[in-house]
């Protein structure tokens, strides 16, 4: 009797199925090309929503004096500059070096010299055991390969009592408005990446990256089964973007 031989495991890359061992550098491409551009392209994408998204979502972090918060995936420094005045400190990670690059770039512009900035893998991070009050990522998760090792990882690094918050999009419920995006996404972002960025095939990518991404009832699930207790869902927009939040108790 012979073996039937197995398939190597596979990751979704937006619409394209690839082997999960190559997605970390498809996607370390994308934003390594799109890194300079990204702040600009968000505004233009977004018509500027996506401030008025990370100050809500900062609002429910509630950053406190002498706390330790990891902002992972947080490349540019959007959410760790919204942090900025709480007087916690601040880790800003990422997987990409030139996305975080352009963040360190921008806090020196700013005179922020008190983050500390970490090049790190969401699924294997080094930091130790209970490490964190704190662990925000917004608009990042999607992107990892194996979404269930980041929130391990988010679990492990966060002390007893830790919050986690995950700003991420999602697929809008409002009748109507779902078939409007749909289309504004996938014909429109392209031709504005390529417009503003030189770039069509990485935002063809982000644009089916959300669409691959679990629906709202289906990603608070895996951050149950990461552990975490007390978890929320809250819907903006009617879901295109949603606050995930739960506690490490």
């Amino acid at each position: 009797m012979t073996d039937t031989p197995t398939s190597p495991p596979t990751a979704s890359f937006g619409y394209e199925e690839i082997p999960a061992e190559e997605k970390i550098a498809r996607v370390g491409a994308v934003f390594s090309g799109v890194a300079k551009k990204y702040d600009i392209m968000n505004d233009a994408m977004s018509g500027g929503m996506h401030r008025l998204w990370k100050d809500r979502f900062v609002r429910r972090v509630k950053p406190r004096g002498g706390e330790r918060i990891l902002d992972m995936a947080g490349g540019t420094g959007d959410i760790a500059f919204r942090m900025a005045d709480s007087g916690a400190e601040i880790t800003v990670s990422d997987i990409n070096q030139d996305m975080l690059d352009v963040g360190l770039e921008r806090a020196v512009k700013r005179g922020i010299d008190d983050f500390v900035w970490s090049c790190q893998n969401a699924e294997e991070l080094s930091f130790a055991d209970r490490s964190f009050d704190a662990y925000t990522i917004a608009f990042g998760i999607r992107n990892v390969t194996h979404i269930d090792r980041a929130l391990a990882e988010a679990y492990r690094v966060l002390k007893h009592g830790g919050r986690f918050f995950c700003l991420e999009f999602s697929t809008t419920e409002w009748p109507g408005f779902k078939d409007v995006y749909d289309a504004y996404s996938h014909r429109m972002v392209p031709r504005i990446g390529k417009a503003i960025a030189g770039d069509e095939d990485s935002y063809r990518y982000l644009v089916e990256s959300i669409r691959r991404f679990p629906p709202m009832p289906a990603f608070e699930a895996m951050i149950r089964e990461a552990g975490f207790t007390q978890t929320r869902v809250e819907p903006i927009m009617g879901g295109l973007v949603a606050i995930h939040s739960g506690w490490k108790i």
